[in-house]
């Protein structure tokens, strides 16, 4: 008796997490099972200038669009749970500090890291920002991504020479993007038109 009722409580938590799409390395797939993706991701494009391909291989990277992803909390002893590395939190893995400032400069208080519209949003901010600071091309998802990570300053230092792993991440973004691109390219006007709709 008391199982059943337990579900019942929990059914509208569940219902409440926003799922990530099934196939993630599909980007089609992904816009065609999450109704108004494509449009937030357009969005971001024509405020910013950031391809939607870049955008999300950069998102794909962070938190594989997981709404509520964190990096994983350290544990003492195996079971004295430790505070997080980083606040790094959300579809964009934007940490308080930029969060912060985004909301701030650009979006508002009322933008949330767990919102896929500002996450995009987010992204083509930070990535915009990146081209205008440090003259990264747009286009140049590599580039974009290890200053995504490293912060403008750290890129400016060049902190990611110092970690081969990294550059390897970068290099596996950019192939996202190339390979979102491509994708995209048989199926943007399917998605402009509305016509994946049943």
């Amino acid at each position: 008796m008391k199982k059943p009722l337990i579900l019942f409580l929990l059914l509208p938590l569940a219902a409440c997490v926003a799922l990530p799409p099934k196939n993630s390395d599909n980007i089609c797939s992904t816009f065609r099972e999450k109704e108004g993706w494509y449009d937030d991701a357009k969005s971001a494009f024509e405020k910013w200038g950031v391809p939607i391909p870049v955008q999300m291989a950069i998102m794909h990277q962070e938190s594989h669009f997981v709404a509520d992803a964190q990096p994983p909390r350290p544990w003492l002893l195996g079971f004295i749970p430790l505070p997080r590395e980083s606040s790094a939190y959300g579809y964009a893995q934007a940490k308080d500090e930029t969060w912060g400032s985004y909301q701030d400069k650009s979006a508002g208080w009322g933008a949330d890291r767990e919102d896929f519209a500002d996450a995009a949003d987010f992204i083509g901010w930070y990535c915009n920002i990146s081209h205008t600071r440090l003259g990264i091309s747009k286009l140049d998802a590599k580039n974009l991504y290890l200053a995504y990570h490293e912060g403008h300053g750290g890129y400016q230092r060049k902190s990611y020479l110092q970690k081969a792993g990294l550059v390897q991440i970068a290099n596996k973004v950019a192939k996202r993007a190339k390979l979102f691109q491509s994708q995209l390219s048989g199926c943007q006007r399917d998605l402009e038109t509305k016509g994946w709709f049943f």
